[in-house]
């Protein structure tokens, strides 16, 4: 089986983590993954992005984390994919199958609706994942879902602190017949309890990981409460 993390953050692109993009790669290599989609918050959530010239150049600070895992995750052995993770109003999407480019090409990206946001993706062909939807946190006004607009839900997160907002998500999921995913949103070296998925084959491309998600041939990694 191929082991691959699906909800990453680096210090480059997200304020909240403290582990850069190379180190990110090294250690999930070190522990025997496949591959890691590095999604970091999108410049309408918690980026780390604070200074910049114009869309170009925000763009490319925003990415950096990105190429900086890109860049040693080639020296080393590892895949490494990217992704975003998109925030509207609380809903956190993960969004896989655009990139770097379709960033640069779409200026009018903060200033559009979620909805047409998610259009743009899925005519493009990616997909969108919703993160913890019943996380609970002081910095969370609501709980917003939005199943007409996802490909698939995260219903285990190891960053949620009660188990409980997962199982509510696995029950969401299951109301609505989407998919399931797992990942760790992990921002830091010292996380111990990481998660993600397995395939059977390895991930080529994010197409590649939306078709094993969409056909139910993922297994979750979901680690134990003692590690």
């Amino acid at each position: 089986m191929f082991k691959y993390e699906t909800h990453l953050h680096t210090a480059e692109g997200s304020a909240c983590a403290s582990a850069t993009g190379a180190e990110q790669a090294r250690r999930y290599k070190d522990l025997g993954y496949d591959g890691i989609f590095v999604t970091d918050h999108f410049l309408n959530g918690n980026t780390a992005v604070r200074e910049y010239k114009d869309w170009d150049d925000r763009i490319s600070r925003y990415c950096a984390g990105y190429r900086s895992a890109k860049a040693e995750g080639d020296k080393i052995g590892l895949k490494v994919f990217f992704g975003i993770e998109y925030t509207y109003f609380g809903a956190d999407l993960l969004t896989y199958g655009i990139d770097e480019q379709w960033l640069h090409d779409n200026p009018d990206v903060l200033d559009i609706s979620a909805f047409e946001f998610c259009r743009r993706v899925h005519e493009l062909g990616g997909f969108i994942v919703q993160a913890h939807p019943f996380r609970e946190a002081d910095y969370l006004m609501d709980i917003k879902l939005l199943p007409m607009w996802s490909d698939a839900v995260e219903v285990f997160n190891t960053g949620n602190k009660q188990q409980v907002f997962n199982d509510r998500a696995l029950w969401y999921a299951d109301q609505y017949g989407l998919p399931h995913t797992a990942g760790t949103d992990n921002h830091h070296l010292n996380t111990e309890r990481l998660s993600g998925v397995m395939t059977e084959k390895p991930l080529l491309t994010p197409q590649d990981y939306f078709d094993a998600v969409r056909n139910r041939r993922v297994q979750l990694i979901i680690p134990s409460e003692n590690k």
